[in-house]
């Protein structure tokens, strides 16, 4: 995330060029976006309200009206800010319904929790396998190569509803599978352990058929199908991180997807 005191405007020259060449690998804009949509994130801006003008973000962040400006507008056709004429930038009231957008399909516990129950997470199992062809083909790996898999339960109010596997390359990991902890998130899973950090994630949903172990592992023996959520992780550079197949019984939980047209 931006730091401010690096967007800061600065009299001190070598401060300001050693700080530029750390974040030379972003543009501004992106900078300023990424802090925007963190804010809407983590409802620092809430859902309905008035963010700061053009004028407030400019001075704040020590960056041009006109980047802003750009940042704003690329909100709004993504449908997370409404500009209403004459009153001021709003977060869309709908903004969590807004989640593919924001690229938070793939974040379990946020999906659990704007269903609005409580998530939780109990690890099944932390191990190591041989990639297989079809993982290796998208983690760009040969077959066979070591893989780290979780396999990890996600439960609404203590009721199972996700089934989730991911397998990320053992090469990642900088400490043994034994220091794991298999109750964070996903995202976090990979920026501690792995230095990793996720820029985006390509889901293909498909329903099928309940497999016996699916259904006795979500303990719902009644569902006949589930909905199989196949995801890509990537990093922003493109780099692929992990591959992940979830199972995600939809009689308990709703998933709903809302995109903005431009």
């Amino acid at each position: 995330m931006l730091k401010f005191s690096i967007m800061k405007r600065s009299d001190d020259c070598h401060p300001t060029i050693f700080l530029m060449s750390i974040i030379q690998t972003k543009s501004v804009a992106d900078q300023v976006e990424e802090v925007l949509r963190e804010r809407i994130r983590n409802a620092t801006y809430l859902a309905g309200n008035r963010i700061p003008s053009e004028s407030e973000l400019s001075d704040e962040l020590g960056v041009s009206r006109a980047t802003v400006r750009t940042v704003l507008a690329k909100l709004a056709v993504n449908g997370l800010i409404i500009r209403k004429q004459g009153d001021g930038t709003y977060v869309n009231a709908r903004v969590q319904e807004v989640s593919a957008h924001a690229g938070n399909l793939w974040d379990l516990v946020r999906l659990i929790e704007n269903n609005g129950s409580k998530a939780s997470i109990q690890p099944l199992l932390i191990s190591e396998k041989a990639a297989s062809e079809k993982e290796a083909q998208v983690l760009a790996l040969e077959t066979g190569e070591p893989l780290v898999q979780f396999k990890r339960l996600f439960l609404a109010d203590q009721r199972p509803v996700i089934l989730a596997n991911n397998v990320v390359p053992l090469s990642f990991f900088r400490v043994p599978l034994e220091q794991i902890d298999g109750q964070l998130h996903f995202r976090e899973i990979l920026h501690q352990y792995c230095h990793q950090e996720i820029g985006f994630v390509i889901t293909d949903i498909h329903s099928a058929l309940a497999a016996d172990e699916v259904r006795q592992v979500l303990k719902n023996q009644s569902a006949l199908t589930v909905l199989e959520l196949h995801m890509a992780f990537y990093s922003r550079n493109n780099q692929p991180l992990a591959v992940g197949l979830n199972y995600f019984d939809d009689s308990a939980l709703r998933l709903s997807l809302v995109q903005a047209w431009s």
